[in-house]
């Protein structure tokens, strides 16, 4: 039986969303017969595996308990976005008059009108996860929750369903921390945040991670008094010293606080308040807020999938896979959050491929083989792919970093704007290891790099491509311009700058 679910506030967008991404008057199929594939979850890796494995002709069933599209869809990637599209319009707005761009009256949000066009946007979205679009592509469809029963059973309302193969794709939530009286005092998590219908005044946010910072910043130019506090120095996952002050510096022109290194104590209600008490240099501080957003790190669904009854080992990081994407059941493959660290949807994407690859044609394909790049939304942006400089000489590889400034580009300079693109090379070669890119677009700029690792393409490639004058992306072609000047003597690296200074 189908359990019907409301996704506040349930109007007519989140009505659309829940009638393509959980049917109230769904009928699940009757088991007939072994399915090549039994795809448990039915978020980004889930459905990559089901749409393309049933694309292959493969017999499958996809399970999912809650709504299709997971996180991504209905409190990640998809809501996020859009309102963080709205954060930057305004963030634009505000730094108009240093563009000589003059706004008469004042500028307000409407938080509510903000919100709505959100759940409309992922209403629109959900039809391309909708229920009757995996019935149309010959999908059986299980709505509900379910359990292994064996080695190649699982259970799901009353139906036994048997499998050839199986892949596990359940994603990951947000982790709670046991601060004294959180949960008492309650709090939202990345799916509460895109249920609200008031801008709170005052929000703490718990966690510097993509969420925590994304989420604080947008909120913060909606017009929050926003805070952020983490237990750690590091944001979104950087460690460079020089990222993090550009970054830290571009969200407190926004308005908002930081607490790093901070240890929350204990949060308590006091009236309308919620009030967090916590040590920071030293000190104890107490801070009352309207809400609080707990981003502080993810933990895998695995709970109530009888993972003993099919032989299926897993720890709290999530269920355990080798370079194969294999579980201890041979049988049973895992994708996506649940199963892997770098917890993005593109790479539950990619490991659904190798899955499908492994699975059903007896794959070799290595997740370790993978290049992956990730952003953090905020503005600017931050972007990476592969090793940073410290992770590359912890592995005892010597690491050159060619830095070039966003303002020593020419588009930098007319935009007005600041961030930097770092390459990291193996000493002594043009392999790149990695790149780390702080500009307003760094996420269509980290591109280039990742191709050119998949490649196998050094600095000689990037220096020798072209790239369109003038673009905030010139930067990476004056990293690579200043790792050719590595290779020769210093007179001639001297006669070479000149003739760069003569033909800009």
């Amino acid at each position: 039986m189908t359990v019907e679910i409301k996704v506040p506030p349930y109007d007519e967008y989140n009505q659309t969303l829940v009638r393509n991404a959980h049917p109230a008057d769904w009928q699940n199929p009757t088991p007939d017969g072994r399915y090549n594939l039994l795809v448990i979850g039915g978020g980004s890796a889930g459905l990559v595996a089901a749409v393309g494995a049933a694309g292959l002709g493969a017999r499958v069933a996809l399970v999912e308990k809650h709504l299709l599209g997971g996180d991504c869809l209905n409190a990640g990637c998809v809501p996020s976005k859009t309102i963080l599209r709205s954060a930057k319009a305004i963030g634009d707005i505000r730094r108009a008059t240093d563009l000589g761009v003059c706004i008469q009256g004042e500028v307000t949000v409407d938080f509510t009108a903000v919100m709505a066009r959100m759940r409309r946007i992922r209403a629109d979205i959900s039809y391309h996860d909708s229920a009757q679009r995996f019935r149309d592509l010959g999908i059986d469809l299980y709505l509900g929750e379910g359990q292994f029963t064996g080695k190649d059973t699982f259970a799901v309302d009353g139906r036994t369903i048997t499998f050839s193969k199986a892949v596990i794709a359940t994603g990951a939530r947000a982790a709670f921390i046991p601060i004294p009286g959180l949960q008492e005092t309650g709090y939202i998590t990345n799916e509460g945040v895109f249920e609200l219908t008031e801008l709170p005044s005052r929000l703490a946010v718990i966690g510097t991670g993509p969420i925590g910072l994304e989420m604080a910043q947008a909120f913060a130019r909606f017009g929050s008094q926003v805070t952020v506090m983490d237990i750690l120095p590091v944001m979104g996952g950087l460690r460079d010293p020089e990222g993090l002050r550009l970054i830290r510096a571009a969200l407190e022109a926004d308005g908002i606080h930081f607490f790093l290194e901070s240890q929350t104590q204990k949060v308590e209600r006091v009236g309308a308040d919620k009030v967090l008490t916590f040590t920071h240099a030293g000190e104890t501080k107490t801070m009352a807020v309207d809400e609080i957003l707990l981003a502080a790190g993810r933990r895998p669904n695995i709970e109530g999938l009888n993972l003993e009854a099919a032989g299926v080992e897993y720890s709290k990081k999530g269920i355990t896979v080798n370079d194969r994407l294999q579980t201890s059941n041979p049988a049973i493959f895992g994708a996506g959050d649940v199963a892997i660290p770098a917890q993005f949807t593109h790479t539950a994407d990619a490991t659904a491929r190798i899955v499908l690859q492994n699975a059903l044609f007896l794959g070799r394909k290595k997740y370790s083989d993978l290049i992956i790049p990730w952003t953090v939304y905020t503005d600017p942006e931050i972007a990476h792919v592969g090793l940073f400089d410290y992770e590359a000489e912890e592995r005892g590889t010597a690491v050159d970093t060619f830095t070039i400034p966003l303002q020593e580009t020419d588009r930098g300079r007319t935009d007005g704007e600041d961030g930097f693109v770092k390459i990291y090379v193996k000493q002594g070669s043009d392999k790149i290891l990695g790149a780390t890119i702080i500009a307003r677009h760094a996420g269509e700029m980290i591109s280039e790099i990742t191709t050119a690792m998949m490649a196998g393409a050094g600095m000689g490639t990037l220096a020798q491509t072209i790239h369109p004058y003038p673009t905030q992306a010139e930067m990476i072609k004056k990293a690579a311009d200043a790792w050719n000047r590595t290779r020769l003597t210093p007179t001639v690296a001297r006669l070479f700058d000149k003739w760069l200074s003569w033909h800009r």
